[in-house]
């Protein structure tokens, strides 16, 4: 089963690398662009059947590694 993970700053966490992007792309002529925020993107396959039960362990991947929980908020996928 293919997992993805959406990673994301909280809301009212500064995103300094968002604020880059969007000055660059203000600079490319994209002035329309607003708010930019920067995240990350995992894909990982687990061999794993039940949806429920992939879903509780990618759950739990983020919670213990892959999501910094006190300024980051996650979204898990399956496919």
């Amino acid at each position: 089963m293919k997992v993805h993970i959406h990673i994301s700053l909280k809301n009212g966490v500064l995103d300094p690398q968002g604020k880059a992007i969007e000055d660059a792309l203000t600079n490319l002529g994209f002035d329309k662009v607003e708010n930019v925020r920067q995240g990350k993107f995992i894909e990982f396959d687990i061999d794993e059947s039940d949806p429920a039960e992939a879903r509780k362990q990618a759950t739990e991947m983020c919670e213990r590694l892959l999501a910094n929980t006190v300024v980051e908020n996650y979204r898990v996928d399956l496919e």
